[in-house]
């Protein structure tokens, strides 16, 4: 089979529009070789039994370490930042395609925890997975017009395949409710049939003019689910159901606190009637959407003809929706908490929650030592917790505590000899850097260890959303005026005020300012309001920022 375009033939692999999409930005990586330590820079005792002067040096090296790792700092530039830490925590790497990524075996773990979760909720609120066919006929993207005029630009078409020109070309899977409805249309006879509700895991393919990885690659990762139902109120209700599976999700797995709402007009789905959104706060102060879900009414089903006959006997058009949550959500964790040592991660989607660091100096402590740690693994898997013993013998203590920082672990237990002797362990909290985040003599008994942690465990998940809702209400601006939306916007802060105008005057934000409507909340302001644009009333504020 070749992927070409009509337009360039030539071509083995492109997309619909000649639209060029640059590869992740070429940066020079450290991909995490550091220098390996020698006992001689670095003392392998327990910090635990550390005199001052040792833990001082002990935080110079670290420092040091974490220089020689080459990861940019946030403040100083946010973006290379970003890519250093994909590149340095082993999340993904640069696919041989330009704009494509591979998802390394620790960034896919993520995407797992992410999954396991959200499968779940999706079978709890009455669907089922199954899969539909990657290549999409040509023609059913021109079925729906909004649809296909949204679309166009991004699409990358099969023209060739066996060696043969095609009869009609074909369409990489960009999403999937063309290809959905034909298969509804075959499926649904009756309104017994409904509602019909389906979600698939896959990936979509989309010809980007600017990548970035996990936020946005010409191929990504993601479910989408796509329900028929026998009522407009039914179809209403499912998407507002789903985007509230989203906002449970993003709050209390990821400690990401997002702003659940509408999109305007401008910004809804191509197809859709009504698209609700999830938007999340970054670091650098841009907005993410992190989420969607789609009521898309009858455009799709009165496009490809599925029908239902309804309880009266009248042929009826089924009511429709979407949703869907990508890999993107991977970098909006990152995003979101990490900090200039590297990842940040919320426990409840830690790959690794714990990881175990045995210190020893001498051969005759070793034995001894490794008892220890392989029993607290024990007791911690035990009860359910994801545990990682670190116990190779090729790297410094030092090395190992700034490499599982960088992978944004929650917690490390420290063990040396001194600690076997008493009985205790060492605490570390990966959202308290420093002396601070440290707590010495944890008793290592079962019972005692296991509730400590799961405790901490606990405090690092508020903590992080805590932060992280502390961090977005302080960057959002209310405003009552065009200019002073402007001038929120020119300090890099999401603007919100209320808002009434026409797509031209909003289309005008986005022109002069760069920033766009994000959504209209849910959650709106009571009294009376006036549009800032118009001066006309308004019945809603909207929240508008510069995005991803």
């Amino acid at each position: 089979m070749v992927v070409c375009l009509t337009r360039l033939p030539s071509l083995i692999f492109t997309a619909q529009s000649i639209r060029r999409s640059p590869a992740f930005p070429r940066r020079r990586h450290n991909f995490f070789s550091l220098p390996r330590l020698s006992a001689a820079s670095f003392s392998t005792q327990s910090a635990a039994s550390s005199p001052p002067e040792t833990e001082d040096r002990v935080d110079n090296l670290k420092s040091r370490i974490n220089q020689e790792r080459a990861v940019t700092p946030r403040s100083e530039d946010f973006s290379a930042w970003y890519l250093d830490v994909i590149a340095n925590a082993e999340l993904a790497d640069y696919g041989p395609v330009r704009g494509t990524m591979v998802i390394r075996p620790y960034g896919y773990a993520i995407w797992e925890a992410i999954q396991e979760y959200l499968n779940v909720k999706f079978k709890e609120t009455g669907h089922s997975n199954m899969y539909f066919p990657q290549f999409i006929p040509y023609s059913f993207i021109e079925k729906e017009a909004s649809h296909v005029e949204g679309f166009s630009p991004e699409l990358a078409v099969v023209t060739i395949g066996g060696g043969k020109e095609l009869e009609e070309k074909l369409v990489v899977r960009p999403t999937s409710e063309t290809i959905v409805n034909h298969m509804f249309t075959q499926w649904i006879h009756s309104y017994r049939d409904l509602p019909l509700m389906v979600n698939q895991w896959a990936n979509v393919t989309r010809w980007e003019m600017r990548t970035k990885p996990f936020v946005r690659t010409l191929e990504f990762l993601w479910q989408e689910g796509h329900t028929a139902h026998a009522t407009p109120e039914e179809a209403e209700k499912e998407a507002l159901q789903m985007i509230e599976v989203y906002t449970k999700f993003a709050y209390e797995q990821t400690g990401i606190p997002v702003i659940a709402g509408r999109k305007s007009k401008v910004e809804t789905f191509a197809g859709a009637v009504r698209t609700y959104t999830i938007e999340a706060m970054m670091g650098d102060r841009k907005a993410l959407q992190a989420g969607t879900s789609h009521n898309l009414g009858q455009n799709f089903s009165r496009a490809f003809g599925t029908q239902f006959m309804d309880e009266n006997g009248q042929r009826q058009h089924v009511w429709q929706t979407s949703w869907a949550i990508s890999t993107r959500f991977v970098g909006a964790i990152i995003m979101a908490h990490g900090d200039d040592t590297g990842l940040m991660l919320p426990p409840k989607i830690a790959p690794i929650q714990i990881v175990i660091v045995p210190i020893w100096k001498k051969e005759n402590e070793k034995a001894g030592v490794l008892n220890a740690a392989s029993s607290v693994k024990e007791v911690l898997q035990s009860s359910g917790l994801k545990v990682k013993l670190d116990d190779s013998d090729q790297r410094t203590p030092g090395w190992k505590f700034n490499f599982w920082e960088m992978k944004g672990v929650p917690l490390r237990i420290e063990i040396g000899p001194r600690d076997v002797s008493s009985g205790s362990v060492v605490v570390s909290r990966r959202d308290v850097p420093g002396k601070q985040g440290k707590v010495f003599g944890i008793s290592m008994e079962p019972s005692i260890l296991e509730a400590y942690v799961k405790d901490k465990l606990d405090e690092i998940q508020l903590s992080l959303l805590g932060r992280a809702t502390l961090f977005r209400d302080s960057h959002i601006v209310d405003v009552s005026s065009y200019d002073e939306l402007k001038e929120a916007i020119s300090l890099n802060k999401w603007a919100r005020g209320p808002w009434s105008a026409s797509d031209a005057d909003e289309l005008r934000v986005k022109e002069e300012t760069g920033a766009t409507i994000r959504c209209f909340p849910f959650e709106q302001p009571e009294g009376s309001k006036t549009c800032l644009m118009t001066g006309k009333p308004a019945e809603e504020v909207a929240i508008f920022a510069k995005s991803y």
